[in-house]
């Protein structure tokens, strides 16, 4: 790192567990951020100033009115740009350091595979189950760790899904695909916002954390946020066996992203 660097990221090296080697770990990381809204702006934000080497981001939504309540990243002049590239500006002005890619149509099939594959961390920032089940495919399949994170109304999901770790379930066992859950949107239930933040900037603490190597990484765990009441608990998720994405009887089988 040059001199600016070291300023710059001065209060990362005065960190005992993450020093001068995390902080080099930071710098060559690639990080995918599936969706550029509530959570994926945070999220960036908190990745690009903490000096992640790449970003990836991938949007092919426009900056609509409805989204400066909660989406950091834009500006009352963003209204109508796509989110992708209105974010990766936004980013690169407040580090240049940064490589940010802006990918403005929607990620699926081979696209998001290789997406994924070029990634070391992937973060699902979307807001629906079809995305979310397509990300958590293609992490299992590449064995990419998918840091996955929710808001609605008042209460907050947060989750790791490591498919490194044989033991560890992945969002299928979660919310099984076959599963008839009701699609939650907060264009019809509404979300406050800085709930948005908290979850999206916890996403971008357990990113940091898997590449950096240090602490203890929400991995088999689902951590939920009651912001209303001031309440969190965390629970374990169990790997599921007959899982159809990640369980023994179709690990050795190809699935398609």
């Amino acid at each position: 790192m040059n001199d600016e660097q070291l300023l710059r990221y001065s209060r990362h090296l005065l960190l005992a567990e993450l020093g001068v080697e995390g902080q080099a770990r930071l710098r060559a990381a690639h990080v995918l951020l599936v969706g550029a809204g509530g959570l994926g702006c945070p999220a960036a934000l908190y990745l690009a100033t903490a000096g992640v080497g790449r970003l990836t981001i991938a949007d092919p939504d426009v900056v609509d009115a409805t989204n400066l309540q909660r989406q950091i990243l834009y500006r009352a002049e963003s209204v109508g740009r796509a989110k992708a590239e209105s974010a990766r500006a936004t980013l690169q002005a407040i580090n240049p350091d940064v490589e940010v890619v802006a990918l403005t149509t929607r990620l699926a099939g081979p696209a998001l595979g290789r997406a994924v594959d070029a990634a070391d961390v992937v973060l699902d920032c979307s807001d629906n189950f079809e995305t979310r089940h397509a990300v958590n495919r293609a992490c299992v399949r590449l064995l990419r760790p998918l840091v996955s994170g929710a808001a609605i109304r008042f209460d907050g999901q947060l989750a790791v899904f490591d498919p490194r770790r044989p033991d560890a379930a992945c969002y299928a066992c979660l919310f099984p695909e076959d599963t008839q859950a009701e699609e939650l949107r907060c264009a019809v239930m509404g979300v406050l916002a800085p709930l948005t933040g908290t979850i999206g900037a916890m996403q971008a603490i357990e990113a940091m954390k898997l590449i950096a190597g240090i602490g203890e990484p929400l991995t088999g765990r689902l951590m939920l946020l009651d912001a209303l009441h001031g309440e969190s608990r965390t629970v374990r998720i169990a790997k599921d066996p007959h899982c159809p994405v990640c369980g023994s009887a179709h690990a050795r089988q190809p699935q398609t992203a």
